[in-house]
C-alpha cells in the first residue's frame, strides 16, 4: 500500500488536531450567525401569518356611513340600511353600531374634548360571507333600490398597507439571509486560510508524500462542515428555546398579534445545521484549492 492510499484511508481528524482552541472563536460565530438566521426565519413566518391574517380580516367586513334624509333619525337611517344589507347574498352578519360605540371608535385619535361638538357618522358594520362574499357593487345597488344615501368603505387603503407591509419584510428576510450566507462564507474562508497557514508543515509533508490538492482539501472540507454542522445544530437548538420560551410563558395579546408563532414554525430550523455545513464545506474546499493552486 502506498503512502498517498494509507493517506487516503485516514479521517480527517487523523490528519488534523481533533481539538484546536483557535476554533473556538470560530464555533463561536458561526453559532451566532445560525441564530440569528433562525430567528429571522421564525420571525418572518410569524409576521407574514400575522400580515395574511389581517388582509383576511380587512376584506372579511365593510363599514358603510349612512346618511339620514328628510325627517329620518340617523339611527333609523343605520337599522333600516342594517336590514336591507341583511338580505344581501354574500353577506353573514350586519350590526348597526350605537353612536356611543361609534364615539369609543373615534376616542382613540380624538380623544375627549372635542367629541362632543362633532357630528358622530352613522355607521353600520357589515361582515362578509367567507365563501362567497358579496361585493361593494352588489351592496350599493340594495342600498339605492332602497334609496338610502350611503358610502361603503372596503378598507382597500388599509389592505394596501398591510399587503405592503408584507412585501416588505420577505424583502428584508431575504437581505438578511443573504448577509447571514456571505457572513458564514466569509468566516469559514479566513478561518480556512488561517488553518492552513497554521499546518503549513502538514500540508508541506502531505504535498511531499504525493497527496494531491485535492485530497488536502478533502481534510479541511470535513473538518470546517463538520465544525460548522455542530455550530449549526446548537444555534437552531438556542433559536428554537426562545420561541418555546414565548409561546410557554404567554406573550401579551398585542405581540401575539404582531408576532402569532405556532409550533410548526420549528420545522424550518430542521434544514439549518445541514445548510450550514454545506456553505462551510464548499467554501473551505474552494478556498483550500485556490491557495494550494489546485483544481477541483
Amino acid at each position: 500500500m502506498t503512502v498517498v492510499s494509507r493517506l487516503s484511508s485516514m479521517k480527517a481528524r487523523h490528519l488534523l488536531p481533533e481539538q484546536d482552541q483557535r476554533e473556538i472563536a470560530l464555533h463561536y460565530v458561526i453559532g451566532v450567525l445560525c441564530v440569528l438566521a433562525c430567528l429571522a426565519a421564525l420571525i418572518v413566518m410569524a409576521s407574514d401569518r400575522a400580515a395574511r391574517g389581517w388582509a383576511r380580516e380587512i376584506r372579511a367586513e365593510v363599514t358603510v356611513q349612512v346618511r339620514p334624509t328628510g325627517l329620518e333619525s340617523g339611527s333609523v337611517a343605520a337599522a333600516r340600511a342594517a336590514e336591507v344589507l341583511a338580505g344581501v347574498k354574500g353577506v353573514g352578519q350586519v350590526t348597526a353600531l350605537e353612536p356611543e360605540k361609534a364615539k369609543a371608535l373615534i376616542k382613540p385619535w380624538l380623544g375627549d374634548a372635542i367629541l362632543d361638538d362633532l357630528p358622530i357618522p352613522n355607521l353600520v358594520s357589515v361582515r362578509l360571507d367567507d365563501k362567497a362574499p358579496a361585493t361593494v357593487k352588489a351592496l350599493t345597488d340594495a342600498l339605492i333600490s332602497h334609496d338610502i344615501d350611503a358610502s361603503i368603505d372596503d378598507h382597500s387603503v388599509w389592505l394596501k398597507d398591510v399587503e405592503q407591509s408584507a412585501l416588505t419584510i420577505r424583502l428584508i428576510s431575504i437581505g438578511i439571509f443573504f448577509i447571514i450566507f456571505t457572513a458564514t462564507a466569509a468566516v469559514v474562508g479566513f478561518a480556512t486560510r488561517a488553518g492552513l497557514t497554521a499546518r503549513a508543515t502538514i500540508v508541506e509533508v502531505l504535498s511531499l508524500c504525493g497527496a494531491t490538492d485535492l485530497f488536502i482539501a478533502q481534510r479541511f472540507q470535513y473538518r470546517f462542515a463538520r465544525m460548522a454542522f455542530e455550530s449549526g445544530l446548537l444555534g437552531a437548538a438556542i433559536a428554537a428555546g426562545v420561541m418555546a420560551v414565548i409561546k410557554a410563558t404567554g406573550s401579551s395579546q398585542s405581540f401575539a398579534l404582531a408576532l402569532p408563532f405556532s409550533w410548526l414554525d420549528l420545522l424550518i430550523l430542521l434544514p439549518c445545521p445541514f445548510l450550514v455545513a454545506l456553505i462551510a464545506a464548499v467554501t473551505a474546499r474552494i478556498v483550500t484549492l485556490r491557495l494550494l493552486g489546485g483544481k477541483g
